[in-house]
């Protein structure tokens, strides 16, 4: 099961590059929990289920003119899946750009991905899925 978990997070990122949120919507259980780094250190929730899901995505084109994820690498965890690489992006009103590494934890359940959380630090990335202390 664990290399199908990798291909699944795979092909969030793929989708989630194309922001093809249909594609998004099959890969995730009915009680998703999505963590985005950028929501998690500004306002410190997550958004949970497809509702959830479907207001962060609102919110995403609403603040971003673009904002996309290069991932590297990817770890095999049997039960979950870490996978580090880099988020750019261009704010929509105000311009800014952000380049920062990005690490992503996957977790799943019944061949879908039950969560997914994101942070803006390898090292983060790798403690949160216990591989770090």
């Amino acid at each position: 099961m664990s290399q199908e978990n990798v291909e699944l997070a795979k092909r969030w990122e793929e989708a989630f590059t194309r922001y093809d949120w249909a594609a998004i919507d099959t890969l995730m259980t009915f009680d998703f929990e999505w963590f985005p780094a950028l929501a998690g250190v500004l306002e410190g929730h997550g958004y949970h289920g497809r509702e959830g899901f479907a207001r962060y995505v609102r919110e995403l084109e609403q603040t971003w003119a673009d904002l996309l994820v290069f991932v590297v690498e990817f770890r095999d965890l049997g039960d979950r899946v870490v996978s580090l690489g880099r988020m750019e992006g261009r704010g929509r009103a105000s311009g800014v750009t952000v380049d920062r590494p990005v690490g992503t934890i996957y977790d799943f359940r019944g061949g879908k991905l039950s969560r997914v959380r994101v942070v803006l630090a390898h090292e983060e990335a790798l403690r949160v899925a216990g591989l770090a202390d």
